[in-house]
């Protein structure tokens, strides 16, 4: 292990190896990779551990620079650790570059089906002794993070004492095409909130993707293929509490004046290119769907086949009228593996995945009907990422736990709110 500081911390690299298949503990073995966090000034306190699970699928745990956000508040009661999830971070990775060890799309596809909260949780349980020598820990699960959380009081909640929700309550039984249905309105809501927020934007948008259109696609960084739908998929910004603004000032400056005319800028296209390619986390892309599946129906590209049920998302009727273009959201589809070139070597692995028909089911209602263990969710009104009534109706199905509503925040809350939101919930499971 290596120790070495920041400001007000002191951090530790953890290594610890797991079963690729935890039904098959003898096997495979993989890295997962964790990062200990503690305050400088406690470093020999006898302290409980916090673990925290990030959102996605598919990114590692933030990389924080002291005190940044909720962690302050955390290390003031707890160690963190916290754990880049399988597949992600520096913890074995699973991309473009090192599927191909796997063999073939179907021998790639079953190496993914292990990268779900299932598998998680058990990485948790496996790496939990080493850490805190067989005490219980608390859990901070963020987004997805709070799908893992859910998975974790189903299936092992003897390693908990306590667990804490931050956006991420999902749906206990809906089918991910239950999940995109709930998704195109509120998405639909979240854009008309900007385009009242920046009038003008709806002119530039439109401009855009009109540019766009007429060219089929433009080849920006790295070669990813920009479409108008993969322009309108800038509207994932729209989910998090600064998103709206970030998306304004992208859109204010997309043109420039050049020998041929106007294009679009490189600045514009660097920005754009960053914000949209699955470089750094093409898991997302990979078992985004996969997250929500546990019974015998294939997801089958269910954002994909759903929006089709809103045509107003469709920016080739918007382009033929004079409506303002709707930007979609937290969504995959099958044009997404063409266009980015990260992501093209996997399509048929993604294939795939998407007519699965055997995923194991995530959550048991009984034992969560049950539930002893102390949890408190933050359940943000109207959050792009996660349906709010989901997330109600599985917090009167967890027992026990305290649900937070608010419309403070955004589905970011946790980050943005600094120490606030975890101070309120652990308040609210310690006084419960």
């Amino acid at each position: 292990m290596t120790t070495y500081r920041q400001p007000g911390v002191v951090l530790t690299d953890r290594h610890f190896r797991v079963p690729l298949d935890h039904a098959r503990p003898d096997g495979e073995q993989i890295e997962l990779y964790a990062r200990e966090v503690v305050a400088s000034d406690r470093t020999h306190a006898g302290l409980p551990w916090l673990l925290y699970l990030e959102g996605g699928p598919g990114f590692g745990a933030r990389r924080f620079v002291g005190r940044q956000a909720w962690l302050g508040r955390a290390l003031q009661d707890y160690r963190v650790l916290l754990l880049d999830q399988r597949g992600t971070g520096r913890s074995t990775p699973a991309d473009r570059q090192t599927l191909p060890l796997r063999g073939g799309p179907r021998e790639q596809a079953d190496h993914l089906a292990h990268f779900r909260a299932d598998s998680i949780v058990r990485d948790c349980e496996t790496i939990r002794p080493q850490v805190t020598g067989g005490a219980p820990w608390t859990v901070l699960g963020q987004s997805f993070g709070g799908f893992c959380a859910t998975r974790y009081l189903s299936s092992a909640p003897e390693g908990l004492s306590a667990a804490l929700f931050t956006g991420g309550l999902p749906a206990l039984d809906a089918h991910a095409d239950d999940v995109y249905r709930a998704a195109y309105p509120r998405i639909e809501r979240k854009v008309a909130a900007h385009y009242a927020r920046y009038p003008q934007d709806v002119a530039r948008a439109r401009r855009i993707a009109e540019h766009l259109a007429e060219r089929g696609h433009i080849v920006i960084g790295g070669g990813y293929k920009l479409t108008v739908q993969a322009f309108q998929s800038l509207g994932i910004l729209l989910g998090s509490g600064d998103g709206s603004h970030h998306l304004h000032y992208l859109l204010e400056n997309a043109f420039v004046t050049t020998p041929h005319g106007p294009e679009l800028s490189d600045g514009f296209k660097e920005q754009v290119h960053a914000q949209l390619s699955y470089a750094g986390h093409p898991l997302y892309a990979l078992v985004h769907e996969s997250i929500y599946a546990q019974d015998e129906r294939p997801t089958d590209w269910a954002a994909e086949r759903v929006r089709g049920e809103f045509p107003q998302f469709d920016a080739a009727a918007t382009l033929d009228g004079d409506g303002p273009l709707l930007f979609t959201g937290e969504t995959v589809h099958p044009w997404t593996f063409d266009c980015d070139p990260s992501l093209a070597p996997l399509r048929e692995c993604a294939e795939l995945l998407a007519s699965r028909t055997d995923w194991p089911r995530l959550y048991d209602t009984d034992r969560l009907a049950a539930n002893t263990v102390p949890a408190a969710a933050a359940i943000y009104h109207d959050d792009m990422y996660v349906h709010t009534p989901h997330s109600l109706h599985t917090a009167e199905a967890i027992r026990g736990l305290r649900p937070w509503i608010t419309n403070e925040y955004e589905h970011d809350g946790v980050r943005a709110g600094g120490p606030h939101v975890l101070d309120h919930l652990l308040n609210l499971v310690r006084n419960a």
